[in-house]
């Protein structure tokens, strides 16, 4: 997946820890709006706030890397979740927090939202230093074992054929793969219908019994399905198939790179809450993690893939995906609720 921008892998630069920081590791002060009396960071424990329901993606990410940042960092690191209103109640939380000490394991979402919800309370670029990204997973488009449609091709002529007869699953409205049916309507001019539930979870009954016909669903939530032949799978989101689902093709091959579409995780940092040299040291730390045989293979049982990124990288990628879902939330109209 190297050929991608989100998995381009960049050298991090090597970069010296201060000589004080052991000294202060055990030190409690709380500094007021992020300024240190030194570079020295952390002082305390680090808290990294989930903006979702634990069991997640971002929730188990953030724990795997917060088993492996403590021991580097000699601080506890605490995954505290925050879910609600689509994330923007733990990004809200995120951004006023400027103790110093709190990071957020973001998503696709946090730059989605804006555009959703006027005045929704933070702005990404305003509010938030990357540290950088942490993962990604493809969508996969999926139709019941029963459906007729054996074919990417053969879901575009039927909703070519028969306007808004094809009625597509998602988790919710502007969620991301309510955004990638929007897509595929736009990009291909074939109508499909969105049918909105409450996660994901409660979507799949519906879709097994071919109540709804299809959705651009996460590839953790339907392997399984798929597997046993509950599910057929279509194609999939990321440049490269993937292992799990060999002879899929993705929409990059199926000439629809606009549906390029996957979910992300990257970590942030109250904006100028921790000094350069904290955040220097957090983006070492991530790309060693990143790399490593063993979140590799924690991340591979999660169904995503690391994705290593210098930090400006990260905040290019992310204002671009900002940009992107902006685009086709005006261009469909789309609204909450």
């Amino acid at each position: 997946m190297t050929d991608h921008p989100l998995f381009a892998s960049t050298p991090v630069r090597r970069r010296a820890l201060l000589s004080g920081a052991a000294a202060l590791a055990g030190a409690t002060a709380v500094w007021p709006q992020g300024v240190f009396a030194s570079d020295a960071w952390p002082l305390k424990a680090v808290r990294i706030i989930v903006p979702f329901a634990p069991g997640g993606g971002a929730d188990s990410s953030a724990r795997v890397l917060a088993e492996l940042f403590a021991p580097q960092l000699g601080q506890g690191v605490i995954v505290e979740n925050k879910p609600g209103a689509g994330s923007a109640i733990g990004v809200t939380a995120a951004a006023q927090s400027k103790d110093g000490h709190t990071l957020l394991m973001g998503s696709n979402s946090m730059v989605i939202n804006p555009s959703l919800v006027p005045g929704i309370g933070y702005d990404v670029a305003r509010d938030f230093d990357a540290v950088g990204m942490v993962s990604a997973q493809p969508l996969v488009l999926v139709v019941p074992a029963s459906s007729p449609l054996k074919s990417f091709a053969d879901v575009v002529a039927t909703a070519k054929a028969k306007p808004g007869e094809l009625m597509a699953g998602n988790s919710g409205n502007g969620t991301l793969a309510h955004l990638t049916s929007e897509i595929f309507a736009g990009q291909t001019g074939a109508a499909l219908t969105p049918v909105p539930y409450k996660g994901e979870s409660a979507l799949m009954p519906d879709l097994l019994g071919g109540l709804v016909s299809l959705g651009f669903l996460n590839l953790p939530s339907v392997l399984a399905h798929i597997r046993a032949g509950r599910l057929r799978a279509l194609a999939v989101s990321s440049p490269k198939e993937v292992p799990e689902l060999p002879g899929v093709p993705t929409f990059r091959s199926l000439n629809q790179p606009s549906l390029e579409v996957q979910g992300w995780a990257a970590l942030f940092a109250p904006k100028d809450s921790i000094p350069a040299a904290g955040l220097a040291r957090l983006e070492k730390l991530l790309a060693e993690a990143l790399a490593s045989d063993a979140v590799k293979s924690r991340f591979s049982t999660l169904g995503v893939s690391p994705v290593i990124q210098s930090r400006a990288e990260a905040v290019s990628f992310i204002k671009a995906e900002g940009e992107r879902y902006a685009t086709v939330i005006k261009a469909r109209g789309i609204k909450v609720g």
